[in-house]
């Protein structure tokens, strides 16, 4: 059977200074993530190991996120990270710096 979607978490993250698009990834799927407790898979007899997260991330510049570093956020479970074009970058007044914004999305499924 094709695993079920349990829960859609949603976050965002930034980095004010220095437009690190890894770090805002990293910091919206904390977002995302730490502000819920997930108790679905105990409740349904499962491990927490056994969900599978799909990650979605959306930065202006897709090719500049880690999806090492942003996977290693994972607490429990299997996952995969998809960075797609989105968020938004703001530079500072005198072009020098920028701030980033990411979205993420982390779509929580098990195998009933």
């Amino acid at each position: 059977m094709a695993p079920k979607k349990m829960a859609l978490e949603i976050g965002m993250g930034t980095d004010i200074r220095g437009g690190d698009y890894t770090k805002a990834a990293v910091r919206a799927l904390r977002d995302a993530l730490w502000h819920n407790s997930l108790t679905v898979a105990t409740a349904l007899g499962k491990s927490s190991d056994d969900m599978q997260v799909e990650v979605l991330i959306g930065v202006p510049k897709p090719d500049q996120v880690d999806t090492k570093q942003v996977l290693a956020v994972l607490p429990h479970g299997a996952g995969t990270v998809k960075v797609v074009e989105g968020g938004l970058e703001i530079p500072n007044e005198a072009g020098t710096d920028k701030t980033v914004i990411a979205q993420a999305a982390a779509i929580v499924r098990l195998d009933l």
